[in-house]
C-alpha cells in the first residue's frame, strides 16, 4: 500500500498499483513479472530513500464471483454446506492434481461446517466443536472452496473471484455469513467473529 510504504519510510519501495494478492502482476504473465522485478531491482542503486511507482496498473474485476458450475445435491439429509463441500471434492483433487495445494485437510473442512452449521443454528461457538479456533477453520473452509473453483474455472481467476464466488453463491458462504451474525450477536470476542469473512464480503445487516 502506498500510503503505508510513504508512512514507514522504508529505503526502497516500489508501489505497483494491481490487486491485492498479486504482488508481481497478472498469474502467467512471465514477460510482466519479470518488467516488476527489474523495476524493483533497479532500486537498489538509488543514491537516498526513494518510493517509486510502477507505470502499469492492472485494472480487474476483482469482486466479480467467479461463474463456477454446482454440483447438485447428493444427500439432502446431510447440511447443505456438507452436501455441496463433498460434491466439489473431485474439483478440488483436480486442481490439487493440477499443481495447486493449499495443505487443506477436507475432513476438517467437513467437521468445520458441520461445526458452523451447529453455530449458525443456536449452539454456543464455544460448545459446537469448532476444529482448532474459529478464525483458522474458517480458514481451511475458504481454502478448500478456493481450490475446488481453480479446479471448476477454465481460465485464472479475477483476483478476489474465487473470494467472492464462496462468499456470495455457495452455501457454505451463506452458512459463514449466519455463523458470524450469530457469533456476534451471541457477544463472541470482535476478532472470532470478524475474520469468519474477508472484510470485504461482510454483509451489512
Amino acid at each position: 500500500m502506498k500510503e503505508v510504504a510513504a508512512r514507514m519510510p522504508v529505503p526502497r519501495a516500489l508501489w505497483c498499483d494491481f490487486p491485492l494478492g498479486r504482488p508481481l502482476g497478472r498469474p502467467g504473465d512471465v514477460a510482466f513479472q519479470r518488467r516488476v522485478l527489474d523495476a524493483a531491482f533497479a532500486l537498489l542503486d538509488a543514491p537516498e530513500p526513494v518510493l517509486a511507482e510502477f507505470p502499469e496498473a492492472i485494472v480487474d474485476e476483482v469482486d466479480a464471483p467467479l461463474a463456477c458450475p454446482m454440483p447438485a445435491r447428493l444427500d439432502p439429509n446431510l447440511p447443505p454446506a456438507v452436501d455441496e463441500m463433498r460434491g466439489l471434492r473431485r474439483a478440488f483433487d483436480r486442481a490439487e492434481a493440477g499443481g495447486l495445494r493449499t495443505a487443506v485437510d477436507p475432513t476438517v473442512v467437513e467437521a468445520a461446517l458441520r461445526a458452523f452449521t451447529a453455530v449458525a443454528d443456536g449452539t454456543p461457538w464455544a460448545e459446537a466443536g469448532i476444529p482448532d479456533n474459529p478464525v483458522t477453520a474458517a480458514l481451511a473452509i475458504r481454502g478448500y472452496y478456493e481450490q475446488a473453483a481453480a479446479g471448476l474455472s477454465e481460465h485464472v481467476p479475477a483476483a478476489r473471484s474465487a473470494e467472492s464466488w464462496f462468499a456470495r453463491e455457495t452455501a457454505a458462504g451463506t452458512l459463514m455469513h449466519r455463523a458470524q451474525q450469530v457469533m456476534k450477536d451471541s457477544g463472541a470476542p470482535f476478532p472470532l467473529w470478524f475474520y469468519l469473512l474477508p472484510a470485504s464480503q461482510h454483509r451489512v445487516t
